[in-house]
């Protein structure tokens, strides 16, 4: 049965989703994405991207290979002005034809958080009401989406694969799992391409600037996300068909 008006299925994700990773097991990220935004398997897909401090990354990869391709962009109207410069920055500089940007209905918002601080009670209320019902919405149409989600960047993605089952209606697809810090510099600085502000000014991993810390030398590059909370994740991605939005669970403490 389609979800939320989804695409008819084209087979069962997991399915899908194993033989994916199993053709494109050897393949590495640029052929990945290039192959699989023709395969079949995968169906209709776009890119989310939050425009972040390695977005451009992913972006310019995208603007190469598949130039049509649609790019979500959810603008929480909590982002900093930096990170709003930065994407219509991009947008003209790599010829981007198609970003769709993705907000919460205003109603919506004067209802839930009238007076703009529910980010300081309820973190998790506020990142689905800004960012993963806007965002679930402008996925209904698609079989799947391009993330750039990579297994460096902590406890929740260090097992990351190119190809995931959301749950049983969508595939996830992540080209840059296998990278590192150093390939997403090598690459920025061989294509010249312009770097997020506030990457210099100490924000490693970019988010809505109510929760968004500078990170000093030494910590996670996701440390400045809700700092001093339990939160690592908006909500956005699922594990085992779950939206995480906290810290993953381990076997014995999830039974």
């Amino acid at each position: 049965m389609p979800r939320d008006g989804h695409l008819a299925p084209l087979g069962h994700v997991a399915e899908r989703v194993a033989a994916l990773n199993a053709r494109y097991r050897h393949h590495g990220a640029t052929a990945v994405l290039e192959r699989a935004l023709n395969d079949a398997d995968l169906g209709k897909v776009a890119l989310v991207s939050s425009f972040g401090a390695e977005s451009v990354v992913l972006l310019h990869l995208v603007s190469v290979l598949a130039p049509e391709t649609p790019v979500l962009f959810v603008d929480t109207r909590m982002l900093f002005p930096e990170t709003l410069d930065y994407q219509r920055e991009l947008a003209e500089k790599l010829a981007l034809c198609d970003i769709r940007t993705i907000r919460a209905h205003p109603r919506k918002v004067e209802f839930d958080d009238p007076d703009g601080t529910l980010h300081q009670f309820d973190t998790d209320a506020c990142c689905t009401l800004r960012k993963v019902a806007p965002l679930e919405r402008a996925l209904a149409g698609f079989d799947g989406w391009i993330t750039g989600r990579k297994r460096y960047q902590g406890a929740t993605r260090q097992d990351v694969e190119f190809f995931e089952a959301e749950g049983d209606f969508r595939i996830k697809v992540n080209p840059l799992a296998h990278w590192g810090r150093d390939d997403l510099e090598d690459y920025i600085v061989n294509n010249r391409l312009p770097r997020h502000p506030l990457v210099a000014k100490g924000y490693p991993s970019i988010g809505c600037a109510p929760c968004t810390s500078p990170v000093k030398p030494g910590e996670d590059a996701r440390a400045g996300r809700w700092r001093d909370s339990r939160k690592t994740e908006c909500g956005i991605h699922f594990i085992n068909g779950r939206a995480v939005r906290g810290p993953v669970p381990s076997e014995e403490s999830a039974a």
